[in-house]
């Protein structure tokens, strides 16, 4: 039995201990302690470098625990404790907020009644939100113009404009609010506040009437005196307008007013120009040149509107208060990636908000139908279950108890596919199986490389999706028919070629159309991706 070495050994005789213990040559006898051949290395301990110099010591090497529990002064420390500091705080994307807020809360139920009820009120776009985000910039240009019109007690007019669902009529709502609060804490007057929707105007001089009703005058005029006639003479009379108070009218739908001689319209802004007029005027429409098509005279006379436009939607913003929505619901509604597709698609298609909060609702529908259609708890169907989920998705079995009831990415995909309905993804969907895997095997070989192929290099990729989803696949000759029709459906290219395996085949249509058509089929999402 060898002998263990004492703990104040030199190097050289722990050195030397290690070498008989491995059947190392000795330094001494330089033979082995075996029956093999003498050897002439020599331990590392006794190279030349430490005979020369014999007052060197052994390097000292650091354990790594040593090296963990080193003190924090330590001049690694300290460069890696200044590279820390140099380094900007990243926040977190809309996306990892999600994930974080999905994987937080626990799933809702939605056989509940009462939380289906509480989580569509919350998708419903009559409901309007505790804070309007993503479109702070614009409301603080509106609330300072209005804050200076009060303050020095002037009328002026601002035009607000943009796409449809961009939150114009959501943001006017809380600068009006906000501009009360100001005016109570500041001690001023408060502005009477008119807001009127002109689509609920029966005629479009309407809208005079509803300011003078706000605004009446202290003299009785006669019946054939009109009410824009009355307002006219009240905003030219000093005596009349100096104690009276200053007027906010918000005026939405503006482009409701417009006649064929545009008289109303114009009216309308020219009483915010009168020499005693006390109105800020708000108008918020669609069209973004209407000041400059329908009011060319205020334009002449100096005095055409301040325009404030709202841009479309983002991605990012769209799926930013989808969040602020389902953040007030103590449970989980939607996988993370299928906001985020919803959010990406309304983004690309128009950026309108209104429209995002359809497909969410629509997909929360999906999910109601299909949980009617199940006969169990569980709406994973057997098919996907048996064969896809399993081949393409080993992580399935960890997330299928969190996503047992909730609007899943295929639910959001049907969704869309009903909102934005294109002729290309109803084509490819309509399509059958083996010519939908042709389509993402040909996805799968131009991803990132060369736009075309041959129906050989295609036919090897199409072999590749049938064995992992475990269906028999085709033969070339058939493989090349099929190619065929889908070049007829104008969805792939399909060049001239003696032999069939040389023919060239090339894309006729966007890869996110297929990925987009085939999304809601688990197997193909997740060979896709």
């Amino acid at each position: 039995m060898p002998a263990i070495a004492k703990r104040k050994s030199s190097p050289r005789a722990a050195g030397t201990d290690l070498a008989v213990s491995m059947n190392l040559p000795s330094e001494k006898t330089g033979q082995s302690n075996g029956d093999c051949t003498p050897q002439k290395r020599k331990l590392r301990s006794d190279s030349s470098p430490m005979k020369a110099s014999p007052i060197s010591t052994p390097m000292k090497w650091t354990s790594p625990r040593r090296s963990a529990n080193a003190g924090l002064n330590s001049p690694e420390n300290r460069i890696e404790g200044k590279i820390c500091e140099r380094l900007p705080k990243l926040r977190k994307s809309p996306v990892k907020s999600l994930l974080s807020d999905f994987l937080a809360k626990p799933n809702w139920n939605p056989r509940d009644a009462e939380q289906m009820r509480a989580v569509k009120e919350a998708l419903h776009v009559s409901t309007a939100p505790t804070a309007v985000v993503c479109r702070e910039e614009e409301q603080k240009k509106v609330l300072e113009f209005c804050k200076s019109c009060i303050e020095q007690e002037k009328a002026g007019s601002l035009y607000v404009c943009g796409c449809p669902g961009t939150g114009k009529s959501l943001s006017m709502g809380k600068v009006k609010q906000l501009l009360l609060d100001w005016a109570q804490e500041t001690g001023l007057e408060e502005p009477d506040v008119l807001a009127v929707n002109c689509t609920s105007l029966t005629n479009t001089s309407e809208i005079f009437s509803k300011i003078l009703g706000k605004d009446p005058p202290r003299r009785r005029s006669n019946g054939s005196t009109s009410p824009l006639q009355l307002l006219q003479n009240l905003y030219s009379q000093k005596t009349q307008s100096s104690s009276k108070k200053m007027m906010l009218i918000i005026a939405d739908e503006l482009d409701y007013l417009i006649t064929k001689d545009r008289a109303v319209l114009h009216d309308l802004f020219m009483l915010t120009t009168l020499p005693f007029s006390r109105c800020v005027l708000i108008g918020i429409a669609n069209a973004i040149d209407l000041a400059d098509r329908f009011l060319p005279r205020l334009q002449s006379l100096n005095c055409k509107p301040t325009v404030i436009t709202y841009r479309a939607y983002s991605k990012d913003q769209i799926l930013k208060i989808l969040q602020e929505r389902l953040a007030a619901l103590p449970y989980t509604v939607f996988q993370p990636q299928a906001l985020e597709l919803c959010a990406r698609k309304v983004a690309a298609a128009s950026g309108d908000m209104r429209k995002a909060l359809c497909v969410s609702r629509s997909a929360i529908e999906m999910l109601e139908a299909e949980l009617r259609d199940s006969s169990s708890n569980l709406n994973l169907s057997s098919v996907e279950m048996t064969f896809f989920e399993k081949q393409t998705d080993p992580h399935a079995g960890v997330m299928k108890k969190q996503e047992i009831d909730i609007v899943r990415i295929d639910h959001m995909a049907v969704a869309l596919s009903k909102t934005f309905k294109s002729p290309v993804v109803d084509t490819i969907q309509s399509l059958p199986q083996h010519q939908q895997i042709i389509l993402c095997s040909a996805v799968k070989l131009f991803r990132g490389r060369k736009k075309d192929t041959t129906i050989g290099e295609l036919n090897k990729s199409y072999m590749e999706f049938c064995k992992s989803a475990l269906i028999p696949p085709v033969g070339i000759l058939e493989l090349s028919n099929m190619c065929r029709v889908l070049n007829d459906q104008g969805l792939l290219k399909l060049g001239q070629s003696r032999e069939e395996k040389f023919k060239r085949v090339t894309l006729k249509v966007d890869e996110a159309e297929i990925g987009f058509a085939l999304q809601g089929i688990r197997f193909f999402r997740n060979c896709l991706q």
